[in-house]
């Protein structure tokens, strides 16, 4: 079966699980309605179902090639790329004022999950072009502005984060890249960077690279650290593309998946020097950059939904069409009708629709950081934002996996083969939980920075926003429901516990540290779970729990009495993990 954009899921999940029919009915939104976002999913979705799926196999197939500092994209990718630009996507977010729509964060994510569906080696591009807008707009001089924004914001330019070196990867206190002052207000960056994503292509005449470097009196590790515009190609007054900057791609690398990427390794300086633009202040470039983080984070995490949506639509499809087994009185039977083929199915399309969820809740709650009407509304709901923000990274993209992994087995020896496509699914898969901070990163982030907010007022507050959720599963009654409301509410019971365990008192690092993984696997199961009870409240509400709406009930119980279970185990690891991961026993475990 060919990909659909499953635009009715999505719209049904961010409506009520990610929280817009709320904020619209607030007037969050001012005069945009539901019925105008919609449309412009539904575009998007159809953008993504006719021009960009077609060309993820042939992404994968025959790669971004690199040939004398040059890379060429894949067949149709570059003329995809135009119509795309064409077409405005490249502006939902970006401020009016530059050309862009300014639409809000829930749209530009609804559409961000779109492009990665059709191909998540296509979506990359944008996600990074939207990286630096969000900078530039937020610490870019207005002369930078002026020169750089409107041509990246059409689209017609587009952008790098350039932070990893070969010695630097999540540790940027290590970088050795340099920048110079000239004296006349530009630097001169030289250095190396690595597992640079799009760092050169044929899809733009223009690319911008936003580079990490130090200065010759910068301080020891992070807080030394400069942020730097340079252009692939200098840039007149007037805007004329002038000569290339002492900027080369050295080579790309050949991945796993997401070969229609290209990852480059970038080398700035071997001549006079790259010339570069400061970005904010010196010594702050880490500072400017974080700003963009959350988006980009939770673009990460619809990307691990999107490779999970289009594995589960194939093996959904082929499970329907192959023929195997004996069920009742049909043989060979669809194996679709197989007690355990059903429960594979059901976990990957319940996995997908809970990880989104928590993405379009996090969505939400970056709109009310943006458009809430006082400064106290905005800070709760920027923390809010902050605290789901590694739980829609992590459990999003560890969801991409798992989904991938289990489309391979439904189509058992054939999804072995790359013929199907259910391999590629795991091999473009398998990046996300890496990138943009691996998940290990996310879950100490998570228990180090993001519980402790306002004393901890932020977690409490959205725990007890999954009780309501449970309280109103419990109000409604709904057999259909089974046990959901009992064993969320048991799942919310452990993330409770879990959550003092970890911010009481006297507690070392080590322990901590020990249970970060567990315990935002533990979140995820619970909040996924209350996402999707959201969305079949919503279902049975309206008394249309019949044909296309039946599938919310089904998927929330489905999750609930199958997979938050977890819930229980995974607090005791929490508490009680630190021990194993500690002695000498362990450390022989462990001996090369």
């Amino acid at each position: 079966m060919s990909y659909r954009a499953p635009v009715a899921d999505m719209l049904l999940t961010l409506s009520h699980a990610g929280g817009l029919a709320a904020a619209l009915d607030e007037g969050l939104y001012g005069d945009l309605d539901a019925d105008t976002m919609a449309a412009i999913v539904e575009q998007a979705g159809a953008f993504a179902t006719d021009v960009i799926g077609p060309l993820n196999r042939v992404g994968d197939r025959e790669g971004a090639t690199f040939s004398g500092g040059e890379v060429a994209t894949a067949t149709g990718w570059r003329d995809a790329y135009r119509r795309w630009a064409e077409a405005g996507w490249n502006g939902v977010l970006a401020d009016e004022a530059f050309g862009g729509q300014g639409l809000p964060t829930a749209v530009w994510a609804a559409t961000s999950e779109l492009w990665a569906q059709g191909s998540m080696a296509f979506g990359l591009c944008p996600l990074l072009s939207q990286g630096a807008i969000e900078c530039l707009e937020r610490h870019g001089s207005p002369e930078l502005q002026h020169r750089y924004l409107p041509r990246l914001v059409s689209g017609e330019w587009t952008a790098t984060m350039n932070l990893t070196e070969p010695q630097a990867g999540s540790d940027l206190a290590l970088l050795r890249s340099k920048a110079e002052r000239a004296g006349d207000g530009s630097y001169r960056i030289r250095g190396q960077k690595i597992f640079i994503t799009y760092g050169e292509h044929d899809m733009a005449e223009n690319i911008l690279h936003l580079v990490l470097a130090r200065l010759p009196d910068a301080p020891e590790g992070t807080r030394g650290v400069s942020l730097f515009l340079v252009p692939k190609r200098h840039v007149a007054d007037d805007g004329a593309l002038g000569a290339r900057n002492d900027v080369v791609c050295a080579g790309i690398e050949e991945k796993l998946g997401i070969h229609g990427s290209p990852t480059c390794t970038m080398v700035f300086g071997e001549g006079d020097g790259a010339v570069g633009y400061l970005i904010g202040e010196e010594h702050r470039g880490l500072a400017c950059m974080f700003t963009m983080m959350n988006n980009a984070r939770l673009a990460v995490g619809l990307q691990g939904v999107a490779v999970a949506e289009r594995a589960t639509q194939g093996a959904l499809a082929y499970a329907h069409d192959r023929r195997q087994g004996r069920a009742g009185d049909v043989s060979p039977s669809p194996i679709v009708v197989h007690p355990d083929v059903r429960r594979m199915l059901l976990t990957m399309r319940a996995l997908t629709s809970a990880a989104r969820g928590i993405c379009h809740r996090a969505a939400v709650e970056i709109d009310r950081s943006r458009f809430s009407p006082d400064d106290a509304a905005r800070k709760a709901a920027h923390e809010r934002a902050s605290l789901l923000i590694p739980i829609a990274k992590a459990f999003g993209t560890d969801v991409g996996c798992a989904a991938a992994s289990l489309g391979v087995q439904v189509y058992g020896g054939m999804g072995y083969v790359e013929e199907t496509g259910a391999a590629q699914h795991l091999r473009d898969a398998r990046i996300a939980p890496i990138y943009e901070g691996t998940n290990g990163v996310q879950a100490i982030d998570l228990v180090t920075r993001k519980l402790p907010q306002s004393k901890g007022e932020t977690v409490s507050g959205l725990i007890t926003d999954l009780r309501r959720t449970v309280q109103s599963v419990a109000d409604l009654g709904a057999p259909a429901l089974g046990a959901t409301g009992a064993r969320l509410d048991e799942a919310i019971d452990a993330l409770d516990r879990a959550t003092s365990w970890v911010a009481s008192p006297g507690r070392t690092q080590q322990e901590i540290l020990a249970g970060a993984a567990p315990y935002l696997r533990l979140f995820g199961l619970a909040a996924g779970g209350a996402a999707l009870a959201e969305d079949a409240l919503a279902a049975l509400r309206r008394n249309e729990a019949g044909g296309a709406l039946a599938k919310p009930v089904a998927l929330a119980r489905f999750f609930a009495e199958n997979l938050v279970i977890e819930a229980g185990g995974l607090a005791e690891a929490v508490a009680g993990g630190a021990g194993s991961l500690v002695g000498e026993s362990v450390d022989a475990a462990l001996a090369l």
